[in-house]
């Protein structure tokens, strides 16, 4: 049984305090600020409990505005932007301390058939071929390693361990899996991916770069997020998370994900760019 699972369990059940505003409780973070996928899965529980049921979100896009801290509840305003015939549109903003630190646009859109094609997933081994980050982390002395060692609500298997030299390889595929049963609430589903799609996705731009810049000289953080919903979600199976990084530059690092089921179907896509400050080389402006 994982404790931090059951925690983010209990934190995506947020408390209503007035129509169309809900107030969220933080996971510990031991003084870091709060991490970007709470607060995506968090603006989207709020967006989806104004929603029909029926109506699943289809694709969403935020913007990390200041760092939030874990010492007070997180506050989220709804604004419902429009109901047409099958979608639905919401404007999500979280607050703390009277600032907006987080702002999100969510579109939901009702089941429908249509015409389908995707990119084939890239060929990774399985889940079961590989060994969890964790047990890695604990028999290394490389702080990028040692990094992989804090507790998550996912159990990750990544494909590249961090100790395998960069040599420019831009790909970092990893296996997640929730750690904790899921019952088939879609909308849970997808508020537990948006928590995972933010694990490490910023820190696919250093991939390049990390036989040249340890992780100690980097500043990043998330300053956008945007998520896909191709199909359903199951948490409960491995999912392969395959992020890459076609650009980096000016400060800041792109970075995009695909995430697949087992047997190749596209379930999500995300796309983000984050800060990514050599901090002994350049001013610390943000």
């Amino acid at each position: 049984m994982s404790a931090r699972a059951r925690q983010l369990l209990d934190l995506v059940r947020l408390e209503r305090i007035e129509d169309n505003i809900w107030r969220g409780q933080n996971e510990a973070r031991n003084g870091a600020p709060l991490f970007g996928g709470q607060v995506l899965a968090q603006a989207l529980a709020a967006a989806s409990a104004t929603v029909d049921a029926s109506r699943p979100c289809h694709s969403l896009h935020g913007y990390f505005l200041r760092p939030g801290k874990t010492d007070t509840p997180v506050i989220y305003l709804v604004e419902p932007i429009r109901n047409g015939k099958s979608f639905s549109t919401r404007r999500i903003v979280a607050i703390q301390y009277g600032e907006a630190i987080f702002s999100m646009d969510a579109s939901f859109h009702d089941r429908e058939p249509g015409l389908a094609h995707q990119l084939d997933m890239l060929a990774v081994p399985g889940p079961e071929t590989l060994v969890d980050d964790r047990t890695i982390g604990a028999s290394s002395e490389d702080p990028d390693q040692q990094w992989a060692m804090r507790e998550r609500p996912f159990e990750v298997r990544s494909v590249y361990q961090r100790g395998t030299p960069a040599t420019k390889v831009t790909s970092f595929p990893s296996w997640i899996r929730f750690l904790e049963p899921v019952t088939d609430d879609q909308h849970l589903h997808r508020y537990l991916l948006a928590y995972a799609s933010d694990m490490n996705l910023v820190a696919t731009a250093r991939q390049p770069h990390r036989d040249t810049v340890s992780r100690s000289e980097v500043r990043m953080a998330s300053l956008d997020h945007a998520i896909w919903f191709h199909h359903d979600i199951n948490v409960n199976d491995w999912l392969v998370y395959i992020k890459e990084s076609p650009q980096g530059g000016a400060g800041r690092g792109f970075n995009r994900g695909a995430f697949y089921t087992r047997d190749g179907q596209r379930v999500a896509s995300t796309i983000q760019e984050g800060l990514m400050r050599v901090v002994q080389k350049t001013a610390d402006k943000a």
